[in-house]
C-alpha cells in the first residue's frame, strides 16, 4: 500500500514538474519578431511609410505586456488573450501610480521577477498615468496620444523613442518571466522603429 502511494505521489510530482517546465519554456522562448525599419524602404510615400512603421511598432504598444500597465481604469490587468483579467488581489493606482498607501506596488513587485511565485518585478514597478491609458484604444488613437505632450508625460517625440527603446521598466516587457509571453521583437528593435517613424514625419495610421 505504501509503495503504491509513493508511486502515485512521485508520478504526480513529475507531472507537475513537467508542466511547470513547459510553461517556463514557453515564456522564455522567442517572441514574435518585428520587421526592421529598412524593410519599409520600398514604400515611396513618406507619410504612408511612417504610418506603416508605427503600425509595426504597434505590435508592441498594443501587446498585453504594455496595455496591462496602461489601463483605462484605476486597476491594472494581468495575463494575455483570454486570460487577461483585472489584477488579483484587487489594487488601485493611487495618487502617484504606485498604489494605495496601504498596498504599494513595491510591496509585492520587488527588484526582480519572483518566478516561483509568478510575481513580476522591477525597482520602478507602477502604473502609467491615467492620461496615458491605452486599454481599448486603436493604434491610431494611441499614436495621436503618444504625440500629444498633454497625454504622453510632457515628452518630446525624441524622448518617447528613448523611453521605449532604453527605459529599464519598459524593457521588462521583453523579459517578463515565468509563464508570460514577451512582447514582440526586442526593445532595441522597437526603439529603432519609433526612431524611423519620427524621422519620416510621425504620421499615424488610419
Amino acid at each position: 500500500m505504501r509503495f503504491d502511494t509513493g508511486v502515485k505521489l512521485l508520478t504526480a510530482g513529475l507531472a507537475l514538474l513537467l508542466s511547470q517546465l513547459a510553461a517556463n519554456a514557453a515564456s522564455d522562448g522567442p517572441s514574435q519578431g518585428l520587421a526592421s525599419p529598412e524593410s519599409f524602404a520600398a514604400i515611396g510615400d513618406t507619410a504612408a511609410r511612417s504610418a506603416a512603421l508605427f503600425t509595426e511598432v504597434g505590435k508592441v504598444l498594443s501587446n498585453a505586456r504594455c496595455v496591462n500597465c496602461h489601463p483605462a481604469g484605476d486597476r491594472p490587468r494581468q495575463g494575455e488573450g483570454e486570460l487577461n483579467r483585472l489584477h488579483q488581489p484587487p489594487v488601485v493606482r493611487g495618487e502617484d501610480g504606485f498604489g494605495a498607501p496601504a498596498m504599494r506596488c513595491p510591496i509585492c513587485h520587488q527588484q526582480t521577477n519572483f518566478d516561483p511565485g509568478r510575481v513580476p518585478g522591477n525597482p520602478a514597478w507602477h502604473l502609467a498615468p491615467r492620461e496615458m491609458a491605452w486599454e481599448g484604444k486603436t493604434l491610431a488613437q494611441i499614436c495621436a496620444q503618444i504625440k500629444d505632450p498633454e497625454r504622453n508625460g510632457a515628452r518630446s517625440l525624441e524622448e518617447i523613442v528613448h523611453h521605449v527603446g532604453t527605459d529599464h521598466l519598459v524593457g521588462w516587457a521583453w523579459s517578463p518571466g515565468y509563464g508570460r509571453q514577451p512582447a514582440p521583437g526586442t526593445q532595441q528593435e522597437a526603439g529603432e522603429l519609433l526612431a524611423a517613424w519620427v524621422k519620416t514625419g510621425a504620421a499615424c495610421p488610419n
